[in-house]
């Protein structure tokens, strides 16, 4: 072997001891997140071993991924991280205008809850002149029903928006990794 040819099999053989940290490294990072329950995207697993997303979407490492977001759907980790099926995937614009329009409810919600309250408040003064301690009891118990029935609302549409707002990073995440990986396949050819 020439000087050249030993130059260039140590070269070789750096790049795949290399190859072969970096794709353990991904399983390691792959079991750690399947023990702790996280949820599992491709661009997760990237940044925590330290390598490009386009790794995780290479052949050997892909279906290892797959198969833990699969096995993760099946034990139901992490409910509001969906895997959805093609057909009914939606587009990051139109769950921002969902996001939107769930603060817009949230809004309303708590601008109604504010005029019921002062409305209450100016009714329950005209009413305290006019009824006697029992039938103020009654009302206002009928009142506090009112209430919790409106902060529950509110507290379901803060948490839709919360979901929302998750799977919004997640699909941000996964659209970010596809697009890294493709621009990388476009030069590789």
């Amino acid at each position: 072997m020439t000087g050249h040819e030993t130059r260039a099999a140590a070269l070789k053989a750096g790049r795949e001891r290399d190859s072969q940290d970096k794709r353990r490294r991904v399983l390691e990072v792959l079991d750690s997140l399947q023990r702790t329950g996280t949820k599992i995207t491709f661009a997760r697993v990237a940044k925590e071993a330290g390598v490009s997303s386009w790794l995780t979407y290479s052949p050997g490492l892909r279906e290892h991924i797959d198969a833990a977001r699969r096995r993760q759907e099946e034990l139901g980790i992490d409910a509001t991280a969906d895997v959805v099926p093609p057909q009914t995937r939606v587009s990051n614009a139109s769950l921002k205008t969902d996001l939107s329009l769930a603060q817009q409810q949230v809004k309303e919600l708590r601008e109604e809850r504010n005029r019921l309250r002062e409305r209450l408040r100016i009714q329950l003064g005209t009413e305290l002149n006019h009824t006697d301690a029992s039938e103020l009891t009654a009302r206002v118990e009928e009142l506090n029903r009112a209430n919790a029935a409106l902060t529950k609302d509110l507290q379901q549409a803060q948490a839709d928006n919360k979901a929302l707002r998750v799977t919004i990073e997640d699909l941000e995440d996964d659209l970010t990794a596809a697009r890294q990986s493709l621009r990388k396949m476009m030069r590789a050819t």
